[in-house]
């Protein structure tokens, strides 16, 4: 049987969200606990995926060099901390593109489907904005909203999600590794 994978969204579920946009491997710095969960996830047997809109590229505060860079920081201290991310999917897109990959739309986490040949329904994505929960249902994904990032805020604008809602990854990876799909 495949190991199951988890999705998550970057910023603001792994690392700080900034209404600035991370520009720099400088300015990617992670949320407290994140890098663990995921160290935690994989223990368990779990991939796991980033799914991450990242229109910083089509507005031009960095380029898709930088955005390695930044990646690769991000990959080499989840190592550091004993996970592994198995692979990263972006949109570079802009909001008013209406390119299929950008979240709220499934693009993307259709095509990470696609390309390891699984059903969505037995995965779980989690994110910290309401568009993360759109693309999970419009992907037939099972959605996590933790609160932090745009968390809060999300939840405060849609007090009634009847869904998994965790205070940060670290409290939704401890939650995971006890399911068994």
């Amino acid at each position: 049987m495949p190991q199951p994978y988890i999705l998550l969204d970057r910023d603001g579920v792994i690392n700080e969200d900034s209404d600035h946009f991370i520009k720099s491997p400088d300015e990617w710095l992670p949320i407290a606990g994140s890098l663990e969960a995921i160290a935690l996830l994989n223990q368990h047997g779990f991939k796991v995926v980033v799914i991450t809109n990242q229109s910083g590229i089509a507005r031009g505060l960095l380029d898709n060099n930088t955005l390695q860079a930044i990646h690769t920081k991000m990959q080499r201290m989840a190592i550091e901390k004993g996970g592994h991310i198995d692979v990263i999917y972006i949109c570079p897109h802009g909001p008013d593109s209406g390119c299929p990959c950008r979240k709220p739309k499934p693009g993307l986490l259709e095509q990470f489907a696609q390309e390891k040949q699984i059903d969505l329904k037995d995965t779980v994505f989690i994110g910290d904005s309401y568009r993360d929960i759109q693309a999970a249902y419009a992907a037939g994904a099972t959605p996590i909203l933790v609160k932090t990032g745009k968390g809060v805020t999300t939840l405060a604008h849609h007090p009634d999600l009847n869904i998994g809602i965790f205070d940060n990854l670290y409290d939704a990876a401890r939650h995971l590794s006890t399911r068994r799909f």
